[in-house]
């Protein structure tokens, strides 16, 4: 579990960059960029949390998630010049803190005997969320609603995940693996530029 918690930190990391980045290209203040790292990195798992009445809330209960964030707005400060030459790192951060936060979440929800398709939903809520309230206090369209396979490759991993707990299997085998394919996917839509249809017309539209 140690290697998890890890990888939840390294997650937590990556997602409070992209969120100091965005506040910083908007030209927010010191405030509103710590503000808006905060929420990007931890804004998902507090809103799971508060839907399931789980306390303390996440980040309340561990204040390693706080000294990350703060460590993550400093950085973006002292290296911002330097971090877009690392896109394909962060890239491969947030890729894998998204997959940690989608199986943390899922299993949570399991662990307070929710039905797995709520469970399922919590463990999406918990890896995007973020990024909506990011991109929503940003004024920007979120991410998850305007192109790229997101959210729908953390469903894709969850269901893995929920499927392979009936085999005989170790937890952490079974996180690993669904945790990988998410990344998998990930890594796939945004190399070939993949994205879920539009709608954009009807059967009954005939211009």
């Amino acid at each position: 579990m140690e290697f998890i918690y890890f990888l939840d930190i390294i997650g937590t990391f990556a997602f409070a960059v992209s969120g100091a980045l965005v506040a910083s290209d908007k030209k927010f203040d010191l405030f509103g960029v710590v503000i808006i790292a905060f929420v990007t990195a931890v804004g998902g798992g507090m809103l799971r949390d508060l839907l399931i009445d789980a306390h303390p809330i996440n980040w309340i209960g561990d204040l390693n998630y706080m000294y990350t964030i703060f460590l993550a707005v400093i950085f973006t400060f002292l290296f911002k010049s330097k971090i877009a030459h690392l896109s394909k790192t962060m890239f491969l951060f947030d890729t894998v803190g998204l997959s940690v936060f989608t199986l943390l979440g899922l299993e949570k929800g399991l662990s307070f005997n929710l039905n797995p398709i709520i469970a399922l939903i919590m463990g999406m809520i918990s890896a995007v969320f973020g990024g909506v309230l990011r991109d929503v206090l940003t004024n920007k369209i979120p991410l998850i609603f305007e192109k790229e396979i997101y959210a729908s490759a953390c469903l894709i991993g969850g269901i893995s995940y929920l499927l392979l707990t009936y085999f005989n299997m170790t937890e952490n085998v079974i996180f690993v693996f669904s945790a990988s394919i998410i990344v998998i996917i990930r890594v796939i839509a945004v190399k070939f530029k993949l994205q879920l249809p539009k709608i954009k017309d009807d059967l009954f539209n005939k211009n």
